[in-house]
């Protein structure tokens, strides 16, 4: 959908009968719009509100439609429908301070009487020439607005926009208009009608004509992942058969601090820069489902980081890359965003030496591709050792401890919430790790660990992604040694070499998180499960 501007000019008495026409189409709009709320139905409502406000069936229509389209707007925002305010609510707050009195107020109350009152719209209609109630002609004077007002009567205005660049989209529009006009093929284009500062503005939206799609996800894909520390996109290149080719990251920092049309600019930018890559490279582009940022994760309690989600742009970029590829025929692929960072950090992170927003987007490429995604053995023979699980659990209890301790002697309340966020985390790893360590327990003690594995796998919730959550929590704080990492390689070594990793991934005595564990001189602990008695507590040592 292309939606163009353009200032219309209409005769003083003109003017007159359309903010009469304007006034009664938006209080149709907003009385719909309470009807909507009270459950009565779209074809009861049409009826009654043409005698009503005066007006004719597709007006009223939509004025409902567009009643609909609010509506819609609140659920997919989770914000209540029956506090809309019709203007404006930057506007009405701003004139409901007493202080502001005089020629501001009054600048104030006209802004928002515009907003309010002024509106009209009429969806296109091939069959009635592309629109039935406001229609573009062409005149020898040049290009008109006619205006339908009731009654079979008509105003028009003339359509004023100037041209600034070749590639402009409206001198596109004006040639299929001229064409539909000699061959008698119209098209739809809906216009909607608003006062500005006492002038009349037409925003005309129609629909592109969108070329086949040449590039397709059978030559590759380019997986594209967002994050927010730091600020960019990460692009890795795969190739058909699922192969890493290349890779690299777009800043996102011009972002911070800009104004709405300046991270507007910069976003159509970024999004050029992605498509023209897509389209040199000859690969589709994959890109995450991903709607907007958790309310459970927004950065509270880290300044810089909530300051980042605020300038969240992800989302726009994303539909900007989505209407670029479709004009250059580059198929976009969405995947479910579930895992991806997880599989991406633990998996291909440590083989590939890169970082985990990198192997993030080459797992979504991947998936776009069909690719499924399993835990490698040597990960699955880490899983199924129950001492491991023990030591995992236990060293997540430990930092539990730290994190409450932080949180009794931290004063800050907004600082607090960063301590509180992270331990309701840790609460629950450490909730996935006992059942883990229960149903591990529950197996007979003669099975092999591939058995115990192919068994847990026939359960429904064993084959979703529970496996990586599991895997992330027991690796993550015990092996890596912090919550939140960025460098995996230490992972290679078990990935590659598992007789020598099993070794350096073992508790060895001496002291820390397994002392609660320690098992009895006489225990006669396993050499293959890597552990040597020296008569001390036990403690993990990590790679080289």
């Amino acid at each position: 959908m292309i939606t163009l501007s353009s200032r219309v000019e209409f005769s003083s008495e003109d003017m007159e009968t359309l903010k009469d026409l304007m006034r009664r189409w938006s209080s149709c709009k907003r009385y719909a719009y309470q009807r909507l709320l009270e459950g009565e139905e779209r074809k009861e409502l049409k009826k009654k509100l043409q005698a009503m406000f005066g007006l004719n069936s597709r007006y009223v229509d939509d004025a409902i439609f567009k009643a609909q389209e609010v509506l819609k707007a609140c659920e997919e925002k989770r914000q209540n429908p029956k506090k809309v305010i019709f203007g404006g609510r930057g506007l009405f707050e701003k004139l409901k301070k007493n202080h502001l009195q005089g020629k501001k107020r009054e600048e104030l109350k006209r802004q928002w009487e515009e907003k309010r009152k002024y509106r009209l719209y009429s969806r296109g209609d091939r069959s009635k020439q592309g629109n039935l109630n406001i229609r573009l002609l062409f005149k020898e004077e040049g290009l008109y607005l006619r205006v339908n007002v009731g009654n079979k009567k008509w105003i028009e205005g003339k359509v004023y926009r100037k041209v600034s660049r070749e590639k402009d989209k409206w001198i596109d529009f004006i040639w299929s208009l001229q064409v539909a006009e000699k061959t008698k093929k119209y098209f739809p284009y809906s216009v909607e009608l608003f006062i500005e500062d006492s002038k009349v503005y037409a925003y005309i939206s129609y629909e592109e004509s969108i070329p086949q799609v040449v590039i397709t996800k059978d030559s590759g894909v380019i997986g594209i992942d967002a994050n927010a520390s730091p600020f960019h996109l990460a692009l890795a290149e795969v190739s058909r058969d699922g192969n890493l080719v290349s890779y690299q990251s777009i800043s996102l920092h011009e972002l911070i601090g800009r104004k709405r049309e300046q991270r507007e600019y910069i976003a159509w930018h970024i999004a050029h820069r992605i498509t023209d890559m897509a389209l040199e490279k000859r690969r589709a582009i994959a890109i995450e489902r991903l709607k907007k940022v958790s309310k459970g994760y927004r950065g509270d309690g880290r300044a810089k980081l909530r300051k980042r989600f605020q300038q969240w742009a992800y989302r726009s970029i994303l539909e900007k890359i989505k209407v670029l590829a479709k004009r250059k025929g580059i198929e976009v692929i969405e995947v479910s965003p579930s895992y991806t960072s997880v599989i991406g950090s633990l998996k291909y992170a440590p083989i590939y030496s890169i970082d985990k927003d990198i192997a993030g987007a080459y797992v979504i490429g991947r998936r776009a591709l069909g690719f499924k995604e399993k835990l490698p053995v040597n990960y699955l023979k880490l899983l199924s050792r129950e001492e491991f699980i023990r030591y995992s659990l236990t060293r997540l209890e430990e930092e539990k401890e730290k994190l409450k301790q932080r949180l009794k002697e931290e004063k800050n309340i907004y600082k607090r919430n960063a301590f509180k966020k992270e331990l309701s985390k840790l609460n629950k790893d450490i909730k996935l790790l006992r059942k883990e360590l229960e149903s591990l327990e529950s197996e007979p003690e003669t099975r092999q660990p591939a058995d115990l594995w192919k068994e847990q796998v026939r359960e429904e919730v064993r084959t979703s992604y529970k496996l990586w959550r599991v895997l992330r929590v027991a690796l993550t704080l015990p092996v890596l040694g912090k919550s939140f990492n960025r460098d995996f390689s230490p992972l290679k070594t078990l990935l590659v070499d598992w007789g020598r990793s099993v070794r350096r991934l073992a508790p060895i005595l001496g002291v820390g998180a397994m002392a609660s564990q320690m098992p009895p001189a006489s225990a006669g602990l396993p050499e293959e499960a890597g552990y040597k008695y020296t008569g001390q507590k036990c403690s993990l040592i990590h790679f080289c």
